[in-house]
């Protein structure tokens, strides 16, 4: 396997994993903090016995994505020693804020775990509230590394070394709010829809019957986090694509495989990528025009634009691009579906479960197909105008014997967690009982 492939395949597939649990990690504590915040308000026991359930998914969870954040870490060093040569001093910040947020959430989940007996009920309720809250500010602060390798700030090269950082402006480069954002609320779209798919699964199954009353509370609760995330993420996701068109042109152009600049420009779903244009696809005549500026008359830089030893692969770039957004399409029509079925207080209808519980697997593809438009639409720049890819990589051998090791580890990770999520979600309901009492007291 090529040296640069063997080292990109390895990251890629490492960040790909991590993501899920990462995404995973920063929505579900909200979920449990809603479910066992309503059962304070009510006093119902599905509550209760949702956020037992839910926060012992939350501890799998964390510690998976313990583990694959930490492979990451050390990959960083071992495949990229260049770009940590340049970037280290640079955006070491972020990464060391994002420890202290990482060491917050692990004291808190603790505290969390092992308080349901030992501290009374609003107390209890209360240390989740931490764990909300650093798991978000901890995503963000990687999210702002990643904004810099976008459009990298906050130092100067001198004789091709890196002089007078200012480790805050480079925190803090152009894109970081719009990434941070789009980042974060994928999250919980991730989480409320994975959540939810859970839910109806079972109740289309009728194979909780026994705690139907409880899955029905989670359903609820994860489509209110899904429902109002998915709009938030299609407005976002819209600032993004004219910021991306003013500061990163190669990328955008890449998005919509325009490769001439043109006024009148035309949005293009789908079709085959060839080596100057798109065929087969569906086009809508000035819609990139008016997206960008709002106006039909409006010209777009296009592909000729850019030095070809500068592009990004368009087709990967384009394809992952439909991809999310179709994706995104499918999870905003199910929430609209399900909250009008939720406001008429209608009972969900067979085939609004099934459109639920296929956008469990659909969130998680819109999340990675939304990655791999970042990653890829920067290459071939590990970071851009800075650093190329190719001259980055480590020249340490033996690297595609790494990447096929490091991906047994993540198919025995993935497989453990889906066993041990299986056996938290199948086990009957009782034994917990203490701190409900106490509640009444």
């Amino acid at each position: 396997m090529d040296h640069v492939i063997a080292a990109r395949a390895q990251m890629g597939t490492s960040l790909a994993f991590h993501i899920v649990f990462a995404a995973l990690g920063v929505g579900l504590p909200l979920l449990v903090v809603i479910a066992e915040g309503l059962w304070l308000r009510t006093k119902k026991r599905a509550y209760y016995d949702l956020a037992r359930t839910w926060s012992k998914g939350m501890a799998i969870l964390f510690a998976v994505g313990a583990v694959s954040g930490t492979i990451l870490s050390f990959e960083l060093g071992l495949l990229w020693p260049t770009f940590m040569k340049y970037a280290g001093g640079v955006i070491g910040l972020p990464f060391s804020l994002e420890g202290f947020a990482f060491f917050i959430e692990a004291i808190f989940i603790g505290l969390y775990l092992y308080g349901w007996e030992r501290l009374s009920p609003k107390a209890h309720w209360l240390s989740g509230v931490p764990i909300v809250i650093s798991g978000a500010v901890s995503a963000g602060f990687v999210t702002m590394a990643n904004a810099w390798m976008n459009m990298p700030t906050g130092f100067r090269l001198e004789n091709g070394k890196v002089v007078d950082v200012h480790p805050i402006a480079a925190m803090l480069s152009p894109p970081w709010l719009v990434e941070v954002l789009h980042t974060t609320i994928a999250a919980y779209v991730v989480t409320g829809f994975g959540a939810a798919a859970v839910c109806a699964y079972a109740l289309l199954r009728r194979s909780a019957e026994d705690r139907r009353e409880q899955v029905r509370a989670g359903l609820t609760i994860a489509m209110i986090v899904a429902a109002i995330a998915i709009p938030l993420q299609w407005i976002v996701g819209d600032v993004i694509a004219r910021f991306d068109a003013d500061n990163e042109p190669a990328k955008f152009a890449s998005l919509e495989a325009l490769f001439k600049t043109q006024r009148n420009a035309p949005i293009t779903i789908g079709g085959i990528v060839t080596g100057d244009g798109v065929r087969y696809g569906i086009v809508i005549p000035s819609g990139l025009s008016l997206l960008v500026a709002f106006d039909p008359n409006a010209e777009v830089k296009g592909l000729d634009r850019i030095p070809e030893n500068e592009r990004p692969p368009v087709a990967a770039v384009h394809y992952s691009f439909d991809t999310m957004v179709g994706s995104a399409s499918l999870l905003l029509l199910v929430a609209i579906a399900w909250t009008i079925a939720a406001l008429r207080k209608r009972t969900l209808p067979r085939w609004l479960l099934v459109g639920i519980a296929v956008c469990g697997p659909v969130s998680v593809l819109a999340m990675e197909a939304g990655w791999f438009v970042t990653e890829f639409g920067r290459q071939p720049w590990i970071a851009r105008g800075l650093l190329r890819t190719a001259d980055a990589v480590t020249i340490a051998p033996g690297l595609d014997v790494q990447f096929y090791g490091f991906s047994l580890v993540y198919v025995i990770l993935a497989a453990t967690c889906w066993w041990l999520l299986r056996r938290v979600g199948n086990k009957p309901r009782g034994g917990e009982r203490t701190n409900v009492a106490r509640s009444r007291t």
